[in-house]
């Protein structure tokens, strides 16, 4: 059983899994966007992204497990400005564990939204684990739902999720997120934090404008 859970947690956590170039990453990232605020069931995303601080989107959020499981992805991880402005994306990594009986894999496309500015001060840090330093809940997913019951009052991050797989809606919390660094100074040509990116506004890629035009349309 150990052998098995270390195999499932290398491979999950492998360097293959964010081994894509970082514009395959920003391009999956838009069509995850796109797939999610076009689905009718996710009615309530659509409505809470018009007044979020940010927005962390994991195009494949992979987890697997027996009995000890793990999760991971990169992901790319936008603000929005006083004028409803996207930044530019700051590339991060996503990994987390779990315990308790499981047996399975998982595929989620994920769009955290970033609801509170202490959600978003918590991002910007060399590690933010979810549920710690900042707190989380998971949208409900389902036509005709308001907007309004989507998390609650204290919460900092609201999570929706399309999942394939045996895992159904499992927990986020105890998940940490880091920067990913080299895609970043490769993506901008030049070493850059991710306040740079998405605060201070310092660098450029045209090649996240289609992204940033999906998350408009919020």
């Amino acid at each position: 059983m150990k052998i098995l859970t270390t195999l499932l947690l290398a491979l999950l956590l492998a360097p293959a899994v964010s081994a894509e170039e970082p514009q395959a990453l920003v391009d999956r990232a838009r069509l995850s966007v796109e797939s999610i605020l076009k689905d009718p069931n996710f009615a309530a995303a659509k409505a809470r992204l018009r007044n979020a601080k940010g927005v962390l989107v994991v195009p494949q959020l992979i987890k697997a497990g027996f009995v000890i499981g793990g999760e991971g992805g990169p992901g790319v991880l936008l603000s929005k400005d006083a004028q409803g402005r996207w930044s530019q994306p700051a590339f991060v990594s996503v990994a987390g564990a779990s315990f308790g009986f499981q047996i399975g894999v998982e595929a989620k496309e994920v769009l955290f939204l970033v609801v509170t500015d202490k959600g978003m001060a918590s991002l910007l840090s060399a590690q933010a684990k979810l549920g710690a330093d900042a707190s989380i809940s998971v949208g409900p997913v389902g036509a005709g739902v308001e907007a309004s019951t989507t998390g609650s009052p204290a919460t900092d991050i609201v999570a929706f999720s399309k999942s394939q797989g045996l895992f159904g809606g499992a927990a986020l919390e105890g998940s940490v997120i880091r920067p990913k660094s080299d895609f970043n100074e490769s993506y901008y040509g030049k070493p850059v934090t991710p306040k740079q990116i998405l605060i201070d506004r310092t660098v450029n890629n045209p090649g996240a404008d289609g992204l940033r035009r999906a998350l408009g349309a919020g």
